[in-house]
């Protein structure tokens, strides 16, 4: 069987489905506070300073930083449906956050305007076009401040490759169910996730693709786009069982700062 994925698969899939599909990693309060926790440990956030939150979905790691005090937050991601979630979501808690639709690759805000810059959830690897992971962390080394800090949460395409799984499905509630069909080309994985509702029918059947970087690729990518003091923690998962949670199982996080 050959997945073909539309390039464009990104620009469709992050809605209301993708939050109930991927609740167990992107809807898990806990899980939030353990990602959030790391993002603590490894960068020296002060509470007055400037964060974008690139590509940050639904706001979890913003509404989570403000509940800790840090209140200059911006939120920047290309879904209107996560982006409108993260609005209500921050205007019931009644938090400051700034939030914004846009493309990674080209922000529209102004440049050295952050004191440090995130890129959490996997959110690498999507786009297929030549040099698209270039582009971001390139916008993300414009719109940080000189000695700004960049932090890059991705899977860790090693791990994977070593424990790769073409299925997987697991149950929502006693409503649905998600089944994933994998196949491994190289340093990518395209997938086919298919959704099934019992009582609506198949509400998902959708085709897409996730390129895979291990450390020392990663690494070089983030110092081709202008960063140094590049650090990489390769072994970091939040979730406490061993189940099967795509590529939110065994991640990397790398550090770097721009000169």
């Amino acid at each position: 069987m050959s997945i073909d994925v539309n390039p464009d698969w990104w620009k469709r899939i992050f809605d209301d489905i993708y939050l109930l599909t991927d609740a167990r990693s992107v809807c898990d309060d806990d899980l939030t506070c353990r990602e959030v926790d790391l993002i603590l440990d490894m960068l020296p956030i002060q509470p007055k300073h400037r964060i974008l939150d690139l590509c940050g979905g639904h706001g979890r790691h913003s509404l989570e930083l403000c509940e800790r005090g840090i209140s200059a937050c911006t939120l920047a991601d290309f879904s209107e449906t996560l982006t409108g979630c993260a609005k209500t979501e921050a205007d019931l808690r009644e938090y400051p956050v700034r939030i914004i639709r846009c493309d990674a690759r080209c922000t529209g805000m102004s440049s050295e305007s952050f004191d440090h810059l995130l890129i959490m959830g996997n959110s690498l690897g999507y786009i297929q076009l030549p040099g698209a992971d270039s582009q971001i962390l390139m916008e993300a080394h414009r719109v940080l401040r000189p000695g700004g800090w960049l932090l890059v949460d991705v899977t860790n395409g090693a791990a994977v490759k070593d424990s790769f799984v073409n299925q997987s499905w697991h149950e929502i509630e006693d409503d649905t169910v998600v089944c994933r069909y994998r196949e491994l080309n190289e340093d990518r994985v395209d997938a086919r996730e298919m959704v099934l509702s019992k009582t609506k029918g198949l509400i998902r059947d959708e085709n897409y693709s996730v390129r895979l970087y291990d450390d020392q690729t990663l690494s070089e990518l983030i110092r081709k786009s202008g960063f140094r003091n590049v650090e990489i923690k390769t072994d970091f998962s939040p979730h406490d069982k061993d189940d099967d949670y795509g590529f939110m199982n065994r991640r990397m996080v790398a550090t770097a700062k721009k000169p």
